[in-house]
């Protein structure tokens, strides 16, 4: 195991626990007032990327590896777009697909140009990391995993969101099909 590799894995997990701590206090709040979630179905599948993303990371690249520093700048830098993106749905945001009929779509922040900017920042961190160890046979597998269960998410939060769209309106595009 690569100790640098180990320490930015043991960074992104703690952010990401945070995340889950706000997420799950977020869908809790909307739940309450009335929300339902979706196509929950897809959330194990995301889970298990995420995870085996982050464990294939601290147990596949050798000790040997060397950092790219630049590659580390950029995975910074997607993280100061991902609060970005947290600050701009702010209660709205989850990990999960939680919908509160008759609330306005989000249209601030990075959702005034890209209608999923946080799964184009996620698409990102998972090739970027584990290139910056120049392990890019993890960020080729993962990148290919992460595009199956993000295909299939959009599209299942597209239909949870398509009602909650003015009347004639089209849908915008998304990021990925």
């Amino acid at each position: 195991m690569n100790p640098g590799a180990v320490a930015a894995v043991a960074a992104v997990a703690c952010v990401r626990l945070g995340e889950l701590w706000l997420a799950r206090r977020n869908t809790r709040a909307l739940l309450a007032a009335g929300a339902v979630e979706r196509g929950s179905g897809h959330y194990p599948l995301i889970v298990a990327v995420h995870a085996g993303w982050l464990a294939a990371i601290a147990l596949l690249v050798p000790r040997s590896a060397e950092v790219s520093w630049p590659l580390i700048a950029v995975f910074v830098a997607l993280q100061a777009l991902r609060v970005w993106v947290l600050a701009s749905l702010g209660r709205f945001w989850t990990t999960r697909i939680i919908t509160l009929p008759g609330a306005p779509l989000v249209r601030r922040g990075p959702y005034r140009f890209v209608r999923h900017p946080n799964y184009l920042l996620v698409a990102a961190e998972i090739a970027v990391l584990p290139l910056a160890f120049g392990a890019w046979e993890v960020a080729l597998v993962f990148s290919v995993l992460n595009a199956g269960v993000l295909a299939w998410r959009i599209r299942l939060e597209n239909e949870a969101l398509a009602d909650r769209l003015p009347d004639g309106a089209h849908q915008p595009l998304t990021t990925l099909r």
